[in-house]
């Protein structure tokens, strides 16, 4: 469920004790491992870990103003959720931390970038801290603009040449 809430501490505060207290703990194992150079902040709803603009003036490529997104928690309707875009960006980082978190014995309930949770219990909150510490903003930026690089050859190679 998208909040109107400003600040994250706004945003915990209108929660139920129970998610309060889940998000706090994977917060702060987010926040014990993110590179200096994210902020936290409201973002879309949730609390948001992003590039900002001082660090990378061009933001998110889909609405400049905007800084550009790493990171994301949320309580929603019917659980609880961390989205982890370094591991949608990225083959290499996806396959590495399904493999770890396999390791734990925990079950993984993830989406491309989503990962679902209840309780914090739930979560292989090392295997997080490791996936969001292998990731400083600068090398962020840098999958995000060869996507969007890659995105542009492939468009562009794509269209085939009109025969004259």
């Amino acid at each position: 469920m998208k909040s109107d809430s400003t600040t994250v501490a706004a945003y915990l505060a209108a929660l139920p004790a129970d998610r309060r207290e889940a998000l706090e703990a994977v917060r702060k194992v987010v926040l014990a491992n993110l590179d200096k150079d994210y902020e936290e902040g409201m973002q879309y709803g949730m609390i948001g870990y992003y590039v900002p603009h001082r660090v990378y003036p061009a933001g998110y490529h889909c609405d400049p103003k905007q800084p550009l997104g790493f990171a994301g928690l949320a309580s929603q309707k019917t659980s609880m959720s961390l989205h982890l875009m370094c591991l949608y960006m990225n083959p290499r980082e996806s396959a590495w931390f399904q493999e770890a978190w396999a390791k734990t014995g925990k079950k993984l309930d993830m989406g491309k970038a989503c990962i679902r949770f209840k309780k914090a219990d739930d979560l292989a909150l090392g295997v997080i801290g490791e996936a969001i510490r292998r990731m400083p903003a600068k090398a962020w930026v840098a999958v995000v603009e060869g996507a969007i690089a890659g995105r542009k050859t492939s468009k562009a190679g794509g269209k085939k040449a009109r025969k004259v």
